[in-house]
């Protein structure tokens, strides 16, 4: 079996990218010989791990921000995340993000990659999301993202009437010339939405969207390529819009897009954790505005 390979089952509290990085970095030997990832081993063999700590986050200020916390144990976090919150600092964001906050709330995260975080909404989506306190269990939770076993259900209001269901099977990566930007791209990563519409006027419909991938923007982008923006997206939004159906989005300004719903193994016993997120007031406000309108 090749080293790497054999690496995951032997230590399953950590992913394959941290065992593949330690051995690329000569942080294991093989009977006393520095490894390379595609060595093949057959058994009887001593192998050394000297497992880092991630230290990325040490330079990451710890931050005491408002965080409505749906669920928490010695293992997990479930954050119900606001509209405006950065989840990691980059560009232009380097203090207030979830990392931030996770720091405060929870300072054994900072010993983990990326905080214990497992995965992203965007600045401006709203809802569920998950966090790790263990490397053990973002470990766990790691893969089952990968496996596609973590369920997350979204709503979205988008652009148009939508009458029946679907799914958009397209690859997704970065736009060829707007580099800020995803787009459906021939050579982009597999990506599938499933979606359908839950209530509907003449220029708007309410669409619940399921992933079966994580792509950045991913419904975001899909829904566009369907011909159907997500109303108040500042970037893939619809550039023309009926003046009713403008006069109702108002001064929404953001993408129309909230994680409603999160299903999970518990990395600790492997019981289902499910939890639901009504929508934000912003959202539910939009609704009543496009329906009192009649557009």
């Amino acid at each position: 079996m090749r080293l790497d390979q054999a690496l995951a089952q032997a230590v399953p509290e950590y992913s394959r990218t941290q065992l593949r990085g330690w051995v690329d970095a000569g942080l294991v030997t093989i009977d006393g010989r520095p490894a390379v990832a595609k060595h093949r081993v057959f058994g009887g063999e001593r192998v050394l791990l000297q497992a880092a700590p991630a230290s990325r986050q040490s330079e990451d200020p710890a931050q005491a921000l408002d965080l409505r916390i749906v669920f928490e144990d010695d293992q997990v976090i479930v954050i119900d995340k606001h509209a405006g919150l950065v989840v990691h600092p980059g560009a232009g964001n380097h203090t207030g993000t979830l990392l931030n906050a996770l720091l405060a709330h929870a300072p054994e995260v900072r010993e983990l990659p990326r905080a214990g975080i497992v995965h992203r909404l965007d600045k401006d989506t709203t809802g569920l999301l998950v966090v790790a306190k263990t490397l053990a269990a973002q470990t766990a939770l790691s893969r089952q993202l990968h496996e596609r076993s973590v369920s997350r259900i979204y709503h979205a209001v988008v652009h148009g009437r939508i009458t029946t269901g679907g799914i958009v099977d397209a690859p997704i990566g970065r736009h060829p010339v707007h580099r800020t930007r995803m787009a459906v791209v021939s050579r982009g990563r597999s990506a599938r939405t499933h979606y359908r519409p839950l209530a509907a006027g003449q220029q708007w419909t309410l669409v619940e969207c399921r992933l079966e991938s994580g792509r950045t923007h991913q419904i975001r982008v899909h829904m566009d390529h369907l011909g159907h923006p997500l109303l108040g997206d500042p970037v893939y939004g619809p550039r023309r819009m009926q003046p009713a159906l403008a006069a109702a989005l108002g001064t929404f300004s953001r993408q129309a897009l909230h994680a409603v719903a999160l299903r999970f193994e518990h990395p600790g016993d492997g019981s289902p954790w499910q939890g639901e997120s009504p929508l934000p007031q912003d959202m539910t406000d939009l609704l009543h505005r496009l329906e009192s309108a009649a557009c």
